[in-house]
């Protein structure tokens, strides 16, 4: 039987149906993984018709309680912890410590880090990419494609792109694991010590293959994040394109108040 709160609302019908499901949410009734109950089910409690059943699931789905997945219908969604993304991740100190930036980053807001390599190679640069690292559009670099998890749940797909006038000789940027301290620390190593960050930072829909990729709910929302590293001689020796599911990060970031 539906709530009291839901048959008294004065909002739309599939608003109602939204906000009483998510108070089975919130309060544990529908508890994380467990399925939301079927269209037809939900029709019948709320005396309401298939197109305001969906449209309630819909809004559901928009506000990242529940996903659907294709064949087999829609689930509370079990969240991890947020993580916390920070200026802190990129100190020196990390990497002299052997910990790559998502390494850091993990142990300071917990769960269980992971990463998948999904491609390391030549390509030709893409036209933004060619631009921050001032190289001629379409000219070679270093692709590094990877997809990390906390606690075994996708969380994030980056890629990286580095010069290959940079790179060509660091045998370690080909491999799947570069090593302690990541690409940062062989950067370092071979002379290109660096100086500072800058991150471009939006908020929008996830693509059809970011949903696939993250696990996401279609018409998720994404955090898109490309960064900068430049070296000391104000080189950009990396730019990393970072796509992040947007209810599992909280971008957290420390500036200098002085001039």
């Amino acid at each position: 039987m539906a709530s009291s709160a839901a048959a008294s609302s004065a909002k739309a019908k599939y608003l109602q149906i939204a906000d009483d499901l998510a108070a089975q949410i919130r309060s544990g009734v529908l508890a994380p993984g467990d399925p939301v109950p079927s269209e037809t089910t939900l029709m019948e409690r709320y005396g309401v018709a298939s197109g305001t059943v969906r449209k309630a699931v819909a809004e559901l789905r928009a506000t990242q309680l529940i996903e659907t997945h294709h064949g087999r219908g829609s689930f509370v969604r079990s969240r991890p912890p947020v993580q916390r993304k920070s200026s802190d991740r990129f100190r020196r100190a990390h990497r002299k410590a052997g910990k790559a930036a998502y390494l850091a980053e993990a142990e300071q807001s917990g769960g269980t880090p992971s990463v998948n390599v999904l491609f390391v190679g030549p390509v030709e640069a893409p036209d933004e990419i060619a631009e921050r690292l001032d190289v001629p559009a379409g000219g070679q670099v270093l692709a590094r494609k990877r997809r990390y998890f906390r606690d075994g749940i996708p969380t994030e797909e980056a890629t990286s792109y580095l010069p290959w006038d940079v790179v060509k000789d660091i045998p370690e940027m080909f491999a799947e694991n570069p090593g302690g301290g990541g690409i940062y620390a062989r950067l370092e190593e071979h002379g290109h010590v660096l100086r500072e960050f800058t991150e471009t930072v939006s908020a929008r829909l996830a693509t059809k293959s970011e949903t696939g990729a993250l696990g996401l709910s279609p018409g998720a929302p994404v955090i898109h994040l490309v960064r900068n590293a430049f070296s000391e001689v104000g080189r950009v020796v990396e730019v990393c394109d970072t796509v992040m599911a947007a209810d599992q990060f909280v971008l957290d970031y420390r500036f200098p108040a002085g001039d």
